[in-house]
């Protein structure tokens, strides 16, 4: 079950470094003629840990890696975030499509102005009436573009909007249902299609079409396995400086690190951390930095042993996070000692609780009534968006939770299984826990869908009234820094109460052949590819 690529011995590091050193000059080669839009930057051609999405706007997503390789890259939303600056801090939300916006003093209307002189990648101009066609699009059960889907995937960004108007071409109204105060950070994820190609092609096809305002426009695709971009142009940001970008679904870790080694890719998400030492001595670049991300399992707080905050308390003193993070994962991840994670102001050393104690898991086991441990149940993706090594990562946490007492039978699944079947409430393969990773703070919208009582998804079942005040209270506050302060104190119950396992925060490694340039890495999930190119 375990995921591993051949290590490589230091003897073969000569060879290897050729190989590589080839196989980006191969990629970039073949860039080189064609119908090139871009500045000359060669062709990047990146190995994803999953399945690719669905292109339709906010459909797609397959966990946050779709939306940051490819529906980012097509589409834009009245807001973004700025990925190109101070990096050593979570990234601010800037103008898009709006330059600018200002809420009312009744703290629910709010009015953006529109950026002037863009144009969607077939001509269109963008203007208020397209912002108004793609939300009728997610929101108006009348609108000929609306579908099932399409309202259920914008209700996790646009959900809030209770009504919309524009004031004139380049201006636009939007009402919420309450104070909102992360709304402009919302609206980076509501992402603005050109409404000329939509109807056009009809939504039930628009996937296959996709344009949008973004700096790579569609040139082709191989649905969930591959998709071709081209540089926009004349994308209002300036034209970025590759030629293409293209994004091959490589869900198996070996098979990432060979396609990095034999040249059919020459950037690869999540190396297999056992390769990083190869790669490095074969010339390529590894780069990492903290970002907004938690491992972890939920646990079904509603029955058995997890019921009992002490045995939750327990396993989380069981488990070895730092020797997951340090041995098996070398350093591309973090400890996770607390709900918080790390590169997150709600994080605060103070709460970090969790070490390595495996006499106090005994001790909280016995007095729960759990002397001799029990026996329990994972589902874990085989792969998947910011899952790491999942099967690695939950067997050393098998043994460790075996060491108490508390024996784990593990199950495994696919990614979109797993999220498809949480997404409906329930638990792929009826298990008493799952494992996964997400962030928390990078869309603060969905923060109640993880820790809120009346989510929908599948939370193991975790309610309590305090965390849910304190997340609406935060939600509402228009100071960042203050909602910040407030989600603090909601994470640290949420530490206290340990309906999850917490593991580890990952760094977000990706390993480059050394011709790639240029890439700025953010404490983000998010990625800006314009500054970046392929060469010599």
């Amino acid at each position: 079950m375990t995921e591993h690529a051949p290590r490589t011995r230091p003897g073969a590091a000569a060879a290897l470094a050729a190989a590589v050193l080839l196989a980006a000059t191969g990629c970039a080669s073949t860039a080189a003629g064609g119908d090139a839009a871009g500045a000359g930057g060669g062709t990047l051609v990146i190995g994803a840990t999953g399945k690719l999405p669905n292109l339709d706007t906010v459909i797609g997503g397959a966990g946050f890696e779709g939306k940051r390789l490819l529906s980012f890259q097509i589409y834009e939303g009245l807001t973004r975030y700025e990925l190109l600056k101070d990096t050593d801090k979570p990234p601010q939300v800037t103008g898009a499509l709006a330059e600018s916006w200002q809420v009312a003093p009744d703290r629910v209307t709010w009015t953006f102005a529109l950026r002037k002189g863009v144009k969607f990648q077939d001509g269109t101009p963008f203007d208020a009436d397209a912002v108004l066609f793609n939300l009728h699009r997610y929101l108006d059960k009348s609108s000929p573009e609306y579908t099932d889907a399409l309202g259920a995937a914008a209700k996790e960004y646009a959900g809030d909007i209770a009504s919309y108007r524009k004031t004139d071409d380049t201006h636009v109204e939007l009402v919420t249902t309450g104070p909102n105060g992360h709304f402009p950070e919302d609206l980076a994820h509501v992402l603005i299609a050109s409404p000329t190609a939509v109807r056009r092609t009809g939504t039930a096809n628009f996937s296959q079409h996709p344009v949008g305002t973004g700096p790579f426009g569609f040139v082709s695709q191989t649905e969930g396995q591959q998709v071709e971009l081209a540089a926009n142009k004349d994308y209002w940001r300036g034209a970025p400086k590759l030629d293409r970008l293209v994004v091959k679904a490589l869900p198996d870790a070996a098979a990432r690190t060979a396609a990095l080694r034999s040249g059919g890719v020459n950037w690869i998400e999540y190396p297999n951390p056992d390769d990083l030492d190869s790669l490095k001595a074969a010339g390529a670049q590894i780069l990492s930095n903290s970002y907004d991300h938690l491992w972890y399992w939920i646990l079904d707080t509603a029955k058995g042993p997890w019921a009992d905050v002490r045995v939750r308390q327990a396993a989380n003193y069981a488990i070895d996070r730092q020797a997951i993070a340090t041995d098996l994962l070398h350093g591309t991840a973090d400890p996770a000692f607390q709900a918080a994670p790390r590169a997150t102001a709600a994080y605060d050393p103070a709460d970090d609780r969790y070490g390595h104690d495996p006499a106090k898991a005994r001790q909280l086991l016995a007095e729960a009534g759990y002397p001799n441990g029990f026996t329990t149940s994972v589902t874990v993706p085989t792969g998947g968006s910011g899952n790491l090594l999942p099967v690695p990562i939950t067997e050393a946490l098998q043994r460790d939770l075996a060491a108490v007492g508390i024996k784990v039978e593990i199950r495994t699944t696919d990614w979109t299984t797993l999220i498809g079947a949480e997404a409906k409430g329930e638990v792929a393969l009826g298990s008493d826990a799952i494992a996964q990773s997400t962030t928390l703070f990078q869309s603060e919208a969905l923060l109640p869908l993880f820790i809120g009582s009346k989510s929908p998804f599948w939370t193991g079942h975790y309610a309590s009234p305090k965390v849910d005040q304190l997340i609406a209270t935060a939600a509402a506050d228009p100071d960042r820094n203050s909602r910040q302060t407030t989600y603090r104190t909601a994470l640290r119950q949420v530490t206290e109460d340990a309906p999850w396992l917490f593991v580890v925060n990952d760094r977000n490694p990706r390993a480059l052949a050394p011709t790639v340039h240029g890439l700025v890495q953010p404490q983000s999930w998010f990625l800006d590819l314009t500054t970046v190119s392929v060469g010599k």
